[in-house]
């Protein structure tokens, strides 16, 4: 008996979405049907899958969860979560202004403002190398002192920071961005050892102290032309080095964000971060699923 999915197509700077409603209905895709729907040829196509649930505790009004395309579920995932506010409201799920939600990296706060604009209160930055997390053994160096390190990769030294936004990243300064080895870095460090979950590498180039570019390879994804947690992560680390404000817009590929950061206090407690920008809905469709297990079946035959 076929089954029909019910989605809406969606973006955030690019940063593309297939958003499904389980409020009402169990979630149950598997792995290789997420990857199916991901495929921009023979599916939906998105870098990831969204998922609204039922909160799980009292503090939230849904629950969020996040498939990347090649399946395997995540943290976090800023640029969705601004789709996400988005979503629950046009669906009619809630007419509220502000709403908590519960994601695997913590609870996070969404904000629809009046411009259409969501800001999302994405929580604490979290510098700790357990926190994503990130092995520094022996093989790895601190040659800068505070969170900066060194990892011999692929025969040279790669200098990055680490810091967790409910999902890990390692960011990595550079004069130029366009030049930047995006795919091939990133790809390394998210196979590295020292990152037992993987990690999303952010390529940050500085223009001034409110003003940065930013290139992200995200793990299980690739490249994607915005991310909205590398983007704190990229802002939290320059503040932290003292090179940037505490409000500083983001250039990726895909469009602008502003983020809002206080900074850590003298006393070391965690302020949270505050990410601005817009999301948009493309349109909305259904899919059957025994199609997509068709479909499936018939690639394995092809390829065998």
């Amino acid at each position: 008996m076929s089954q029909m999915i019910s989605f809406s197509k969606m973006h955030g700077l690019g940063n593309d979405f297939m958003v499904i409603d389980a409020t009402a209905r169990a979630f149950d895709l598997t792995v290789p049907e997420i990857r199916r729907l991901a495929d921009r040829h023979t599916g939906v196509g998105f870098d990831q899958l969204l998922v609204v649930e039922p909160p799980q505790g009292d503090r939230a009004l849904f629950r969020y969860r996040i498939f990347n395309a090649d399946g395997g579920e995540v943290e976090q995932c800023g640029n969705g979560a601004r789709c996400f506010a988005v979503f629950v409201r046009e669906q009619g799920l809630t007419d509220a202004d502000r709403i908590p939600v519960e994601t695997a990296g913590g609870l996070i706060t969404l904000r629809v403002r009046a411009d259409g604009q969501v800001s999302v209160d994405m929580g604490v930055p979290d510098f700790r190398p357990e926190a994503l997390p990130f092995i520094a053994d022996e093989a790895v160096t601190n040659p800068a002192g505070g969170g900066a390190w060194r990892l011999p990769l692929a025969g040279d030294n790669i200098d990055f920071d680490t810091v967790s936004m409910g999902n890990p990243h390692a960011v990595i300064l550079c004069d130029d961005l366009e030049r930047a080895d995006v795919a091939g870095i990133g790809a390394a460090l998210g196979a590295d050892g020292h990152f037992p979950k993987g990690v999303n590498a952010g390529f940050m180039q500085i223009i001034d102290r409110g003003h940065i570019r930013l290139r992200v390879f995200e793990r299980g994804a690739g490249e994607t032309r915005a991310c909205g947690t590398g983007a704190c992560a990229a802002v939290a680390v320059g503040i932290r080095r003292q090179l940037l404000d505490n409000r500083v817009r983001v250039d990726l590929r895909g469009g602008t964000l502003d983020i809002d950061w206080p900074g850590e206090s003298q006393e070391g407690e965690g302020q949270p971060l505050i990410m601005t920008g817009p999301a948009c809905s493309v349109y909305r469709g259904q899919i059957d699923r025994e199609q997509i297990r068709q479909c499936e079946s018939q690639s394995e035959r092809t390829d065998n």
